[in-house]
């Protein structure tokens, strides 16, 4: 399975890189994530210059796509040529955002009336759309899953890597990144936080 981490210009490094790290951490079993980004090179919010690895095109073709966020993402969602490049399909695809990229898959239409996890900076502009922000850090429903908080992105990597490969390889690769002598315990965390989220509405 191949990962899309749409990732633009303004992007929070945290975000992005987080989640791309953790699930290429499984590449041995099939699943490796790229940072798919609209031009070569991208700038983060503090200036760190990176070239993509794949371009926007990537997106139609990957098995997941996970819309990063950043500091212009209100003006992501507002750029039609931009989102006319993001034909996202939950019906095969995995869709997850991170903080701000909420407001990219509400104007794309696909939420619905699903609520969404998102950053206390974005929230007003979420719900301006009228979108329900929740006051959690992880929900999902289907195969849409939407991530709150910087460090959020290791749940909806958590929730990638389970989907794709199983609790198993959650353990490991978690288990792997946690702080020493926090292993366990962020491992439950994770696992815990993803299963509250998806079992939320149920």
């Amino acid at each position: 399975m191949q990962v899309a981490v749409v990732t633009f210009d303004g992007f929070n490094e945290l975000d992005s890189f987080i989640a791309s790290a953790l699930i290429n951490r499984c590449r041995k079993d099939g699943l490796e994530a790229f940072i798919t980004t609209p031009t070569p090179v991208v700038t983060s919010m503090n200036g760190v210059e990176v070239s993509g690895q794949r371009s926007l095109d990537f997106v139609a073709d990957a098995d997941v796509v996970l819309i990063g966020s950043g500091v212009k993402a209100r003006e992501v969602a507002a750029d039609d040529r931009l989102l006319s490049m993001l034909p996202l399909d939950p019906s095969r695809q995995l869709v997850g955002s991170q903080c701000s990229g909420a407001l990219v898959l509400a104007q794309l239409g696909l939420l619905g009336g699903m609520p969404v996890c998102t950053d206390m900076k974005t929230r007003p502009f979420a719900e301006a759309m009228g979108v329900t922000v929740l006051d959690v850090p992880f929900h999902a429903e289907g195969k849409i899953a939407t991530a709150g908080g910087c460090l959020a992105s290791q749940y909806l990597a958590t929730w990638v890597i389970g989907r794709a490969l199983g609790e198993s390889a959650v353990r490991d690769i978690i288990g792997y990144v946690a702080p020493v002598g926090e292993s366990e315990e962020t491992v439950e965390r994770a696992l815990r936080t993803v299963r509250a989220g998806e079992a939320a509405l149920r």
